[in-house]
């Protein structure tokens, strides 16, 4: 068993890719704010990773990243992308994926401190 093979740190990476994939899809979604019946995408995967760290599952192949699309009423151009949403659910990915990179930081920080001898 590898040192960053432990359910730990499969759960960061898990979260890293699907908070960078989220971020893809809201950038998309802003990209296509005036295209007429589009339909903005979403991305959820936490309660998946929540179950497979529970239930002890292999948390990388157990979560899988499907965009599903918005079910917020359209406008008149049936596109139903809404800015306030976006730019919400875009800072609040980018404050997650930030907890995280803190998360592995300290776990190679760790490391880095035991292989140095506790110094």
């Amino acid at each position: 068993m590898a040192v960053f093979d432990d359910v730990a740190s499969a759960a960061v990476r898990t979260a890293l890719n699907g908070l960078a994939m989220r971020q893809r899809v809201s950038a998309n979604n802003l990209a296509n704010i005036e295209t007429p019946g589009f339909t903005a995408g979403r991305l959820d995967f936490e309660n998946q990773l929540r179950d497979a760290v529970a239930n002890g599952s292999e948390v990388e192949s157990s979560v899988e990243f499907a965009e599903t699309r918005s079910n917020l009423a359209p406008r008149q151009d049936g596109n139903n992308v809404n800015i306030d949403e976006e730019t919400l659910s875009s800072m609040d990915t980018g404050l997650r994926f930030k907890l995280m990179l803190r998360a592995k930081d300290d776990q190679y920080g760790l490391i880095s401190t035991v292989l140095k001898g506790g110094r």
